[in-house]
């Protein structure tokens, strides 16, 4: 097992929506900044990691949500490199409230990329070791996403500050536009339990992407489809269960 860290923080008023949950937008983005802040104490930080022409990125998260913190809370967010292979690190992310108890837990797996070629490149044990995963053959795989059958779409244009330090879209604004879609009627009334999501390409300044999306029922709820694309190509796709 690699090292892990915790990082405390107040879920503030701008990281909540109109029932004062924390949005998955917001969430993520201070997942990120756990991973940033062991980097840096490590001195794998961004700015090592460039100095070999490199940066990270994100293919895939799996989060499971017993329930989304509150503004105003007090949450402990911790973060373990867990393991990597070849070409992809597998890093895992708990929530965890004042009394201790698990409100969420996020799979991720990351791959470096080349910021000139933007091809994935190999794990570099430069960077890697300090963190002491564990290293492996097997590649993870993760659960399949079902694709739309017949969805509909609202267009969003990429602006300047939706672009991140790498160079693309920064994760958190595909699920603006993965979640926008659903409306204020839906998204007041449901929450998410489960999400899997799977970034396919990046998406660039100025493009134009169509957030495809479908709603179903089943046992537990309801749950989506959503496929971010630009014309016929696939960009981003994921699947929601909500109650």
């Amino acid at each position: 097992m690699g090292k892990s860290y915790t990082m405390p923080y107040e879920v503030a008023y701008y990281d909540g929506d109109i029932t004062k949950r924390m949005t998955l937008p917001s969430m993520l983005a201070v997942v990120i900044k756990t991973s940033e802040e062991q980097s840096a104490l490590l001195g794998r930080g961004a700015e090592f990691v460039a100095g070999f022409g490199l940066g990270w990125v994100i293919t895939n998260y799996e989060i499971e949500i017993k329930r989304l913190p509150m503004v105003g809370e007090n949450i402990q967010i911790t973060t373990q490199a867990m393991s990597y292979n070849k070409y992809f690190c597998y890093r895992n992310f708990w929530i965890h409230d004042e009394a201790g108890e698990e409100c969420v837990q996020i799979k991720t797996t990351f791959v470096l990329m080349n910021k000139k070629n933007r091809k994935m490149s190999n794990v570099l044990e430069e960077i890697i070791a300090p963190y002491e995963s564990e290293k492996i053959k097997k590649i993870y795989r993760n659960e399949k996403i079902e694709k739309i059958e017949s969805g509909i779409f609202h267009n969003y244009r990429v602006r300047f500050f939706d672009i991140d330090g790498n160079q693309h879209v920064n994760n958190a604004i595909y699920f603006n536009w993965l979640l926008d879609v659903l409306g204020y009627e839906f998204l007041s009334k449901h929450q998410p339990l489960r999400v899997n999501v799977k970034f396919d390409k990046e998406v660039e300044y100025g493009h134009e992407v169509e957030s495809h999306y479908e709603v179903l029922e089943n046992e537990t709820g309801p749950w989506t489809r959503h496929e971010i694309r630009i014309e016929d190509q696939l960009y981003c796709e994921a699947n929601i269960q909500w109650i």
